[in-house]
């Protein structure tokens, strides 16, 4: 009997939904550090922890997740299918 369903398990959505959440607060984290006077540069602001260290890590934590979110097999079932 052929499995012709979706490929990508409920529990493996999940994951790579939460991988994907992950990405966008890393990207949002990274926006920021706007001026409301465009002739003044605050380099604090600019190169922040948060913006060089933890966003990125945060975007790559996200792709890795979304990796095993695909990658992931699905748990094998004792039951026979009728």
């Amino acid at each position: 009997m052929s499995n012709t369903g979706f490929p990508i398990r409920k529990d493996n959505l999940r994951i790579i939904l939460i991988g994907l959440a992950i990405n966008v607060l890393g990207y949002i984290a990274m926006i920021g550090g706007a001026s409301d006077d465009p002739n003044k540069f605050d380099a604090d602001a600019m190169f922040s922890t948060m913006r060089i260290t933890i966003a990125p890590m945060l975007i790559v934590a996200g792709f890795v997740i979304i990796g095993y979110g695909i990658m992931k097999k699905p748990a094998k079932n004792n039951k026979t299918e009728e």
